[in-house]
């Protein structure tokens, strides 16, 4: 992989969820080719990740850069994918139904970069990452399976729905298991 993934962190700090999706990303993209832009917590523990940047990826007036967003008209192809030197995910915890974030805090204000979607459903950022390389690696999205929505069974009583879209691996949605931990301790939602 040669493109820079950037992930604009656009949560107000970084949550120990969005830690946990950005540590997943991490085995994912190499750390010379991940940046985490708009980081203005000291001491985030995301240097041993990949580069940290207190200033917003606005700001680097970067050329032949894709922001990905759902709300894009265009779908990503690897072709494409191929041409972009950067790629942009929005590091959001996605509200259900979405608020359309990605378009209003970057798409919005980025006027030089392209804008591609991974399709229209709403992934974790950890999943676009991964369904961003499958593209790179030269899989067409219609050829990417997924799992619209992830029952998590907290106890004999409760479970948790994430209704998000998961890429299917090995039959299985794909979540990192210190993400099942997580959400499996966590006290309130």
């Amino acid at each position: 992989m040669h493109q820079t993934i950037i992930i604009e962190h656009l949560e107000p700090e970084i949550w120990p969820w969005c830690k946990i999706e950005y540590e997943s990303i991490s085995k994912i993209v190499p750390k010379e080719n991940l940046w985490f832009t708009n980081i203005v917590q000291e001491n985030s523990s995301l240097e041993s990740l990949g580069k940290v940047s207190k200033q917003s990826v606005i700001n680097l007036n970067l050329k032949n850069a894709c922001i990905l967003d759902p709300d894009a008209p265009k779908t990503l192809t690897p072709k494409e994918a191929e041409s972009f030197e950067y790629f942009i995910i929005g590091g959001i915890l996605g509200n259900y139904p979405p608020k359309k974030r990605t378009k209003v805090e970057l798409t919005n204000k980025l006027k030089n970069a392209e804008v591609r979607n991974l399709g229209k459903k709403q992934f974790s950022t950890d999943n676009a990452v991964y369904v961003l390389k499958e593209i790179i690696n030269g899989k067409e999205l219609k050829n990417i399976k997924f799992q619209n929505k992830l029952t998590i069974k907290i106890n004999e009583i409760e479970s948790i729905d994430l209704p998000y879209y998961y890429p299917l691996v090995n039959g299985k949605p794909r979540i990192s298991e210190k993400l099942l931990t997580y959400i499996k301790n966590k006290k309130d939602f």
